[in-house]
């Protein structure tokens, strides 16, 4: 975990011979191109040297240890609990790209969920800090953090090429109000965020879990939502998208319950033109599924 700014001016992407070249973080060690290991920078994570394996440019070189700074597995430990979760660890498929943003920026941007008290003012100063939970491959993230730079963006998932992906949109893009949390969110609310401490709440396309007998893992629920608005400083604004009906009217009903919440809409609310059109918005309207937005205001 870091709280050092970003850089004023963007650094050069990490580039690589082929785009569909992939770190398998599930499965195996990192991967990355020959002709990578060579122009690596001076500034990227201390490792022990890549192992030399003859191969032609731009096939797969063997690299050890495993992003050893970069997001860890199950940073709190689960914390002993038998709690239902909401979802399901993803470590995935890297890129070539993703894989190098993660080891060379996860040090300076990355914050683990382990359970460790933090301070969002100390993360980016004198920026409100919002925080996002699963935000998918980050392009949403970094366009709004683009967009509005007096507003910092906490943004956490457990979807390791996401990470990677949004640490290297911030860097191309020199945003310095984003920061890329790893770990579970209920975690980082309940143990880490003190009370008061959060500018807004943002939650798009949460997995709906549509069977019946998984609506249990659904994240908007009264006893997370009341822990939410407890992180929450007066004036603050819960923003919920969902291209899942059934899940929305779940969401405004749970809103609608918590006393401390206002509805800012009668019901719910037209959609923003500041939340960018999403990669899983495009496919719920593809499926002609009608998206709500739900926009509340902390009392």
């Amino acid at each position: 975990m870091s709280t050092s700014p970003a850089p004023h001016a963007p650094a050069s992407a990490a580039t690589g011979p082929d785009a569909g070249t992939v770190v398998d973080t599930a499965t195996g060690p990192a991967v990355e191109t020959a002709a990578e290991t060579a122009a690596a920078p001076a500034s990227a994570t201390a490792s022990p040297s890549p192992v030399s394996v003859p191969a032609p440019a731009g096939t797969a070189v063997l690299k050890n240890p495993l992003f050893p700074d970069g997001p860890a597995a199950d940073p709190a430990g689960s914390h002993g609990e038998r709690r239902v979760r909401s979802f399901h660890p993803r470590r995935g498929r890297l890129t070539v790209t993703q894989a190098d943003a993660v080891e060379r920026l996860w040090r300076r941007w990355g914050v683990e969920v382990d359970g460790s008290p933090l301070d969002p003012a100390a993360l980016m100063p004198g920026l409100p800090v919002v925080l996002e939970i699963g935000f998918g491959m980050g392009e949403a993230t970094a366009a709004m953090a683009a967009a509005d730079p007096g507003t910092g963006i906490l943004a956490v998932d457990v979807h390791t090429p996401g990470q990677g992906n949004l640490l290297h949109l911030a860097e191309r893009e020199g945003l310095s109000n984003v920061r890329v949390a790893n770990g579970d969110a209920v975690v980082l609310l309940r143990d880490m965020l003190p009370p008061a401490s959060l500018a807004g709440l943002r939650v798009y396309f949460s997995d709906p879990w549509p069977k019946k007998r998984h609506h249990k893992r659904r994240l908007i629920q009264p006893d997370f939502v009341a822990l939410a608005v407890s992180r929450l400083r007066s004036g603050a604004v819960v923003h919920l998208a969902t291209d899942w009906e059934p899940y929305a009217e779940q969401m405004l009903e749970v809103l609608s319950a918590e006393p401390e919440l206002e509805n800012l809409h009668d019901g719910y609310a037209p959609r923003p033109d500041f939340r960018p059109l999403t990669k899983f918005e495009r496919q719920g309207l593809a499926k002609g599924h009608v998206v709500n937005d739900l926009l509340f205001r902390r009392r």
